[in-house]
């Protein structure tokens, strides 16, 4: 019996998120891919081209034992900016939208509702633009995008981008820390 439950989440450049929810406690297991397009099979070329209709995502296994869904979804929400269409910093295009890819009604749910209470709190000083929709085909990236920040941590992407991002989930969310 497998107890443990998958979410899809796209903010920006899938090597940020995933290198975030590598050193989360209760995460099982991290793919970086591609969702909610219309080619299937795409390549990280195709999809950088913005015409497949894909985002940059990364699927999340965790086991909601250790961690819940609503603690994923707060570290999502505060590791990309979830007011900007279509972009996160300088990645501009669809493909670094915002967006829940949710596999349950209670994701949904969780979703919906952290939303709500994060523009009730005007958290955020513009509308969020996060989309929330049910899962679809996940194709998984290409081999070279599995950990790789871990792998390239010196490589100025990474160092300018993923770093702050892995920083700033450490210090905010020590307790969650593996």
């Amino acid at each position: 019996m497998n107890l443990s439950e998958t979410i899809t989440l796209a903010g920006g450049c899938f090597w940020c998120l995933e290198a975030v929810y590598e050193q989360m406690r209760g995460v099982v297991r991290v793919q970086s891919g591609y969702m909610g397009g219309s080619v299937p099979r795409p390549a990280y070329q195709q999809v950088c081209g913005g015409r497949t209709g894909h985002a940059e995502v990364v699927e999340v296994e965790f086991d909601p034992a250790v961690v819940t869904v609503r603690d994923v979804l707060e570290v999502f929400f505060a590791i990309h900016d979830p007011t900007t269409r279509d972009r996160q910093g300088s990645d501009i295009g669809p493909q670094y939208r915002s967006a829940i890819f949710y596999h349950s009604e209670e994701q949904r749910t969780a979703a919906e509702q952290i939303i709500r209470e994060l523009e009730s709190e005007h958290v955020f000083a513009a509308p969020i633009v996060t989309e929330v929709q049910p899962a679809g085909d996940f194709w998984p990236a290409e081999d070279y995008h599995n950990e790789y920040f871990r792998r390239n941590p010196d490589q100025p992407y990474c160092s300018y981008v993923v770093a702050p991002k892995v920083s700033k989930f450490r210090k905010k969310f020590a307790s969650l820390l593996r």
